[in-house]
């Protein structure tokens, strides 16, 4: 007789998969109006679909082992980070011994020795390494993120993809649809990006509360937290000692000089607890997590997921809140797109002369009052115009600068452009990504080109 602390044996795969089968098999009334249910459906989805999970962190574990578990099996995860001491108490597919390692070639190892059949391809590096082409290959972007910055960049190059007709409605083939989870703690969200339909992360980017500030007297004088010194080596000491270099909070050296300037004025004042995961979450804002409230909104994110591809069950509408400090509250807001959103939307118009050059254009970017985008990359159809790195494309591209746009876009009275450059947010210069339409003044049948928001 088998000891009652006994481990119960693994699932056999068809019972691993029973529930699934039988909810993608049975129609509904909650149901889409394009669901077709077959018993195959999930063999279906594991075959032709391919879901890219941003972030291999505290809720990137949970997301990779939940959409593996729901018959997912063609993923992508992507992640610039290493595995650090502090992770293992809630990244539970990290071990001791993975200390240092990528997060996302180890998090992909361990979801592919769990669960049979299903492939998770690692990337270890930052979002932006990335081609836009990359990101195309997916039916669906899962972000398990902890940056506004970064979910903006995503947010960006999804909502780029996106091609409207002529009367501005969305070309159905170009929308790429997102799933963004959230944690602070016992708070968290998962809501659906459907770009062109639903609200983009930039539409309701107010829901988003502005980091805390310190007043400077109070770092510069009378710190008195660990905190306050972490602060004052991040907004003093750092530009005091590297004048005109900017601070990269992704940069591990310079994450680690900041926490050393901090224990050292740490120690000045007699003020403990400065540590390095600590210098890590006052830079970048980050609240600690919870890795019960990781668990529940992964599992509402695989599951919006699971909606969106085959059709099982109305996604939701559009933004689900879970509150977990006193009991148990959940709760979905049903937000409204702004039409005259500037990355979701059909694109800023920018009118030009047939001689403006490409370099013109450029400059057009960095005083453009909606735009602000310096050192500025340019592609069309899939062709780079100019790119401002690396040095190789620089230079192939370099020519292109002196021919007038018209040109480069083939004589063509309207075109969308793409472009990628640093732009101002919240009062700093990062990473992002636009979409522009771009009419070209007096030449045939430009003036059917929508012209109510001009440069």
């Amino acid at each position: 007789m088998a000891s009652p602390d006994a481990a119960a044996p693994p699932p056999t795969e068809p019972e691993r998969w029973r529930d699934l089968d039988m909810l993608l098999s049975r129609p509904g009334n909650l149901v889409h109006s394009t669901f077709d249910p077959s018993p195959v459906l999930r063999d279906l989805i594991g075959s032709y679909v391919e879901v890219l999970v941003v972030g291999a962190g505290g809720l990137g574990c949970e997301l990779l082992k939940d959409l593996a578990l729901s018959g997912f099996k063609n993923l992508h995860v992507i992640d610039m980070d290493t595995i650090d001491v502090s992770n293992l108490n809630r990244q539970f597919l990290f071990r001791i011994q993975d200390v240092g390692k990528p997060k996302a070639e180890v998090a992909a190892k361990r979801v592919m020795e769990r669960v049979s059949g299903v492939n998770i391809v690692p990337h270890f590096c930052r979002i932006e390494d990335k081609e836009l082409e990359f990101y195309n290959q997916f039916q669906i972007i899962v972000l398990g993120l902890d940056s506004i910055e970064a979910r903006s960049y995503i947010n960006s190059v999804a909502c780029g993809f996106l091609e409207y007709d002529a009367d501005d409605k969305p070309v159905q083939e170009t929308v790429k649809p997102m799933v963004d989870g959230g944690t602070e703690g016992f708070k968290g969200h998962a809501r659906v990006i459907i770009p062109g339909t639903t609200p983009c992360f930039e539409c309701n980017i107010w829901l988003f509360p502005p980091q805390v500030k310190f007043p400077l007297c109070t770092l510069a004088e009378t710190p008195r937290t660990a905190a306050h010194c972490i602060e004052y080596a991040h907004l003093i000491k750092w530009d005091e000692v590297h004048s005109g270099k900017p601070f990269d909070a992704d940069d591990t050296e310079h994450m680690q000089w900041i926490y050393s300037e901090a224990l050292k004025r740490a120690e000045l004042f007699g003020i403990s607890g400065v540590t390095y995961s600590l210098t890590q979450g006052v830079v970048k804002n980050i609240i600690p997590a919870i890795a019960s409230t990781n668990a529940i909104i992964s599992a509402a994110c695989a599951l919006e997921a699971l909606k969106l591809v085959s059709g099982c069950s109305k996604s939701v509408s559009n933004y689900l809140t879970y509150n977990g400090l006193v009991g148990t509250h959940i709760k979905v807001t049903e937000f409204v797109r702004d039409t005259d959103c500037l990355v979701c939307g059909p694109g800023t118009l920018i009118e030009l002369d047939t001689t403006s050059t490409l370099s013109e254009f450029i400059k057009m970017l960095e005083e453009h009052p909606k735009l602000l985008m310096s050192k500025a990359s340019v592609t069309h159809g899939g062709n780079n115009l100019y790119m401002q790195s690396p040095e190789v494309l620089e230079q192939m591209t370099r020519p292109n600068l002196s021919i007038p746009m018209f040109e480069l876009l083939k004589g063509t009275p309207f075109a969308t452009v793409h472009v990628s450059g640093m732009a101002e947010s919240n009062g700093k210069k990062v990473s992002s990504l636009r979409k522009l339409r771009v009419a070209f003044k007096g030449v045939e049948e430009a003036s059917k080109m929508d012209t109510t928001e001009s440069s």
